[in-house]
């Protein structure tokens, strides 16, 4: 693929009617972001029936764009042999069982030492291209201190195949976390809209319908410990900080989280004596159809050895 554009086909549904362009196509190209698709507009590299069209705000209008997206730039990522848990691999793609501590992509603040500097040496170079320079391969994300799994793109046909899937909300998603308190009702959804803090940009906040982006999570108690509890949440969409927020929301934030924690005095202590000092939360499990050969695969992590003492020491 190297010198070649990737050419995707996005389709604007009728109900993206008069949206801005550039959000209705990020909406219907979900393995770009926002702002690429808006340098790709005003670049001219947007085709509606064959012509150019380079205003990022003109209005959308239902039906097929072309989207030509330049082959990548050759990456200023630095391969680095850093260890990486590989659940499965094939030549289309590769699952990860990321610990804590490790940032998926490079940043402002992590411009090395990243998962992607660890995917550059593990693959040679063949990762996909259409997320860009900055993270190649990288079709979803959990947080820096959040440990588990995630499937990474080697090829474009993947990248695309896994991206649709997250788009459809078809992957089973689900992370077990530690927090305060016993949840009740024992199961439920939280069905909430997410969006940046206006009071601290670096945080995520529950908002009123229309404001942000839909965000659903549903949960079930999978054990009641001492004024804590081990709960399952499965991910219906996949925002930033989503169980985070969504369970701090209902009053059951998790254990040792610096942002949005609350700890009660008993766990701040457990917690030092521990030096547990990160969110208690696992990516546990990932499930979705090969977007080449289409065999449905599952695949699942075991809580990492941090959290697994937490757990016991809270057990009742």
């Amino acid at each position: 693929m190297a010198g070649e554009a990737s050419i995707i086909s996005a389709e604007v549904p009728a109900e993206a009617d008069g949206w801005r362009l550039d959000r209705a196509l990020a909406a219907a190209a979900p393995l770009l972001s926002r702002e690429r698709v808006k340098a790709l507009i005003s670049s001219g590299a947007v085709l509606r029936d064959g012509a150019p069209v380079r205003d990022p705000a003109s209005k959308a209008r239902p039906g097929s764009y072309e989207l030509r997206v330049p082959a990548p730039a050759p990456a200023h990522n630095v391969a680095q042999d850093i260890p990486l848990v590989v659940a499965y691999e094939d030549e289309h793609l590769l699952v990860v069982d990321k610990p804590a501590g490790l940032v998926v992509h490079p940043a402002a603040g992590n411009l090395d030492g990243t998962l992607v500097n660890a995917l550059l040496h593990h693959c040679g170079g063949s990762l996909s291209g259409i997320g860009g320079v900055a993270r190649p391969g990288i079709v979803h994300r959990i947080d820096k201190d959040t440990s588990g799994l995630l499937v990474v793109a080697k090829t474009d046909r993947a990248h695309e195949g896994l991206a649709a899937q997250f788009a459809r909300h078809s992957i089973d998603r689900r992370y077990h976390a530690l927090v305060a308190g016993t949840p009740r009702p024992s199961e439920g959804t939280v069905d909430a809209p997410l969006a940046r803090s206006t009071a601290n940009r670096q945080k995520m906040a529950v908002v009123e319908p229309g404001r942000g982006k839909r965000a659903v999570t549903h949960y079930r108690l999978l054990q009641p410990l001492r004024a804590a509890a081990l709960v399952e949440c499965r991910l219906e969409t996949g925002r930033t900080h989503q169980v985070r927020v969504h369970l701090l929301s209902i009053g059951h934030p998790l254990l040792g989280d610096p942002v949005y924690g609350r700890p009660r005095p008993e766990h701040r202590k457990l917690l030092d004596e521990l030096k547990f000092r990160r969110q208690a939360l696992h990516a546990v499990h990932i499930g979705f159809k090969h977007p080449v050969f289409g065999a449905n695969l599952a695949f699942d992590s075991p809580i990492s050895a941090d959290m697994q003492e937490l757990l016991s020491a809270l057990s009742v």
